[in-house]
């Protein structure tokens, strides 16, 4: 048995049947830590390394399942059919899967082994060292731009963004499919002005042809409740229709092929 299969890490969903992860049909793989604590986090229990309990329909519920590469497998491999005829595959998300460098790559490397398409979906905010580890395993990344201004940013998430921006540049040079993606947040970024400059950001990754906006929605204020937090974004209204469309006019003014959702 090859030894990146024992490879031990810590998960705390898995998602089938995903369209909007990637290309085709995938399932998501979601790993426990994050290095950033955004405001509008949509999966708060992700967000520490340590199992934590939520309350799920009134009953306590444990997330937090550490497991290893060859354990997991056999409950991705259900779905190759899907995976096979959709040329979709397997997404590592989070938390944060940058934050788990002893396990996500060789988890990647298993599927890419099986034939399945890999992806990952991240903030960016890990060193570059460690992110090549990800690389030969790697066919696409969808990777957030949360904003232009650092300061802002890091009212918002915590962390500075210099080192993301960093990353987005090598990763755009590193051969993997890189799509950027904005959580469009109101009070936060989505102002034209704002949505404009992200986007022309974007436009100047070489080789990088499509950007997502993704509206802002409360889902997740329920994990909130359940984890006995505050959401700070309780009285944030989610954005119109139209005035999402009005992004998306101002965004593609990069040249850059924009869409809302994916």
């Amino acid at each position: 048995m090859e030894n990146y299969l024992k490879a031990r890490g810590r998960i705390f969903d898995i998602q089938r049947y995903s369209i909007h992860d990637g290309p085709g049909i995938r399932t998501i793989v979601f790993l426990k830590g994050c290095p950033l604590r955004c405001r509008w986090c949509c999966n708060p229990e992700g967000q520490e390394w340590e199992p934590v309990e939520m309350l799920v329909e009134g009953k306590p519920k444990l997330y937090g399942e550490d497991i290893t590469v060859e354990e997991l497998m056999p409950r991705l491999i259900t779905d190759e059919f899907y995976y096979m005829r959709s040329g979709g595959g397997i997404t590592l998300s989070g938390g944060e899967c940058l934050a788990q460098p002893d396990f996500a790559p060789h988890l990647l490397h298993a599927c890419k082994d099986m034939g399945y398409t890999t992806a990952i979906e991240t903030t960016g905010y890990q060193k570059w060292e460690i992110i090549e580890r990800y690389l030969p395993y790697l066919d696409y990344v969808l990777m957030d731009i949360k904003h232009i201004d650092s300061a802002k940013h890091k009212a918002f998430t915590g962390v500075n963004n210099e080192l993301i921006h960093e990353n987005a540049r090598k990763f755009a040079t590193s051969g993997v499919d890189l799509t950027i993606r904005v959580p469009v947040i109101p009070t936060f970024n989505n102002t034209p002005e704002e949505i404009r400059a992200i986007a022309e950001f974007a436009a100047s990754l070489p080789g990088v042809e499509k950007l997502h906006l993704l509206p802002y929605h409360r889902l997740g204020q329920g994990k909130y409740d359940g984890l006995g937090r505050e959401y700070t974004m309780r009285d944030i209204e989610p954005m119109t229709r139209d005035y999402m469309q009005s992004l998306l006019a101002e965004a593609k003014k990069s040249g850059i092929y924009c869409q809302i959702g994916g």
